[in-house]
């Protein structure tokens, strides 16, 4: 098998060996320390406040933030130069991943570590960086980021926001609206994207909230999230000294972007945390809750909901840390190209861009299901606002809309794929011209090896011919047009997300089987054989839903895809139950290792 490549995308036409990806139970104790310290801080500050979430205190998030910042952990990712403790991405994400049990906090806590600090960090010139991040890594100043408007969401690059030089030329002056700026209310620094004169492209500023001319409105009534403040901001001639501008002129959409993915990829982290909270409220409450005379942990329809709450926050959690991984090995080889880290984290994460859109469609919706069914596991009583699953439902409904909408991601996956193809970044379209050479000529059946892993991995060589054969047919209909056709590049994103998840969960089961003999390793094996099963039928059925529209040869293209999705049949049921059943007998999440 060939080793991993530092390119992003390519998991869609290379093999890997499990010897070649990270896994979280190789967090050395140092990183443990941190996750530990995270951990307490959620477990003993926030949550045994969690009612006040809903009650629009912003006090009582600066509390939070200050008192995050004192123990450290605003400042994982800033380098020691600027107070910072300089740890690698692999640990900033872990940070991530335990904030996110902390409900709204860690929409604060990410906002304010992420796009709130991270445009200076990647971006400032050393002035800027040594005025601005020590306060920012100690929670003196909290951060926060401005971009999207009213009539600028998705397309951020149409804001209409403007900046004019002064006529001493010692201002920027700013003028315009800015919405749903996380932070927004408390934040003392602000990240803001305008347009210089008629520039087509932002530019972007770095502003303080005592500035002359800059406004807010007031928080947002949120369905959800309800204790992060989500205001308005307003600049009405507001004066920003021309040394705050924040990169070159006219490089904020590239700023914005490259933000985006970091964010994209912290939220596919962030809901780990938070779907591990929510599985442990649920199966204590199918342990606790009788009906029929005994528990409904014993029903087969709850057991069947708690199997796949835990299956896909593992599987979710196996991609993370493998594509932190990547992110990381990829700064230390830009690094060693001659790259200053700043500008090698910018480009790893770019490199990246696909796996972060990937994990951040993929995490948000695992989560969405994990919540959903908890509530429904508590049945009447979980639609109660007096009850703490009440209140993730909501707060994780924004997941979904939030660092781009998970439809704008989809496109980001699939279209971002097929273009690196075709500008032969990745060799894409010579591994879809062979699976399209040998595609009317495939046996009845696929012969499936006896030996577990390498079936296996069979199942995800094949899901990526299958992923191939309809980009080779989308390229052949549509040409260069082909990011017209939403629908079919949706399908397209769905077989790339769920072979990719399939893969990354494969390689860490293997890995924890044939290095760390797992104690677990039985009910583990259990989980990939669900979910591998699960994937052959999402990625058949996707393909078949873009088959029908791409051609009308439909009897052959029909044959390979049943033949690149066939998986050997097992009793998922029995599966699923013993999943179910090692749940309850520990009454919590019990696959955590660090």
């Amino acid at each position: 098998m060939e080793k991993q490549a530092l390119t992003g995308g390519e998991f869609l036409i290379k093999d890997l060996d499990y010897q070649d990806i990270f896994i979280p139970e190789e967090f050395n104790e140092e990183q443990k320390m941190i996750a530990q310290t995270c951990r307490d801080f959620i477990h003993n500050e926030v949550l045994p406040r969690w009612k006040e979430m809903d009650d629009h205190n912003p006090e009582l998030m600066k509390q939070w933030l200050k008192k995050a910042g004192e123990l450290g952990l605003l400042a994982i990712s800033i380098p020691e130069e600027y107070e910072g403790f300089g740890q690698d991405f692999v640990t900033s994400m872990l940070a991530s991943d335990l904030m996110g049990a902390g409900y709204s906090f860690s929409v604060a806590f990410s906002a304010h570590t992420g796009i709130g600090s991270l445009p200076i960090m990647y971006y400032g010139n050393e002035e800027q960086k040594r005025k601005y991040l020590p306060k920012l890594a100690t929670g003196e100043w909290i951060g926060a980021y401005c971009l999207t408007e009213p009539g600028a969401g998705s397309d951020a690059n149409s804001g209409t926001t403007r900046a004019t030089l002064s006529e001493d030329g010692k201002y920027w002056i700013l003028n315009g609206q800015k919405m749903w700026i996380t932070n927004g209310g408390i934040a003392d620094v602000y990240t803001v994207f305008a347009k210089i004169d008629n520039d087509r492209i932002l530019s972007a500023f770095i502003v303080e909230r005592g500035f002359e001319g800059i406004s807010f409105g007031q928080e947002e009534d949120k369905m959800g999230i309800r204790a992060s403040s989500t205001v308005q901001v307003f600049f009405n001639n507001c004066k920003v000294p021309v040394e705050n501008l924040l990169g070159k002129r006219g490089e904020g959409f590239r700023i914005a972007l490259n933000i985006l993915n970091l964010g994209r990829i912290k939220l596919g982290a962030n809901v780990i945390g938070a779907s591990k909270r929510i599985i442990d409220l649920s199966v204590q409450y199918a342990n606790e809750r009788k009906q029929f005379r005994t528990k409904i942990a014993n029903f087969g329809a709850i057991k069947y909901k708690l199997s796949e709450q835990v299956i896909r926050t593992f599987a979710n959690e196996s991609a993370v840390y493998r594509a932190s991984q990547n992110i990381e090995d990829a700064v230390q080889m830009f690094m060693q190209q001659g790259m200053d880290k700043g500008k090698a984290q910018v480009e790893a994460q770019r490199k990246f861009a696909i796996e972060a859109a990937i994990l951040k469609v993929y995490g948000s919706e695992a989560h969405d299901f994990v919540v959903d069914e908890a509530v429904q596991i508590h049945g009447g009583i979980g639609f109660s606002a007096e009850m703490e699953v009440s209140m993730a439902y909501r707060d994780s409904r924004i997941n979904r809309i939030f660092e781009g909408t998970n439809e704008i991601n989809r496109m980001v996956v699939a279209d971002t794929m097929i273009k690196k193809g075709m500008k032969k970044e990745i060799a894409l379209l010579a591994a879809a011209e062979e699976v399209w050479n040998q595609f009317r000529n495939l046996p009845e059946k696929p012969q499936l090896p006896d030996e577990y892993y390498e079936r296996n991995h069979l199942y995800i060589s094949n899901f990526k011919k299958a992923t191939q054969l309809i980009t080779k047919l989308t390229i052949e209909k549509y040409g260069r047009k082909f990011s017209d056709e939403q629908e079919i590049l949706t399908a397209l994103a769905n077989m790339m997300i769920q072979l990719y998840i399939a893969e990354s969960l494969l390689l860490r089961v293997e890995k924890l089987d044939k290095k760390f003999s797992h104690h677990h390793i039985d009910i583990i094996k259990d989980i990939l054989d669900v979910f591998m099963f699960e994937s052959a039928k999402i990625i058949r059925d996707n393909g078949l839903d873009a088959l029908y529209a791409l051609t009308d040869d439909i009897d052959d293209f029909k044959k390979a895809l049943e033949y690149y999705t066939s998986v050997k049949p097992f009793d998922v049921k029995a599966a699923r139950r013993r999943i179910a059943d090692k749940l309850i007998e520990e009454n919590r999440y019990f696959l955590d290792s660090y």
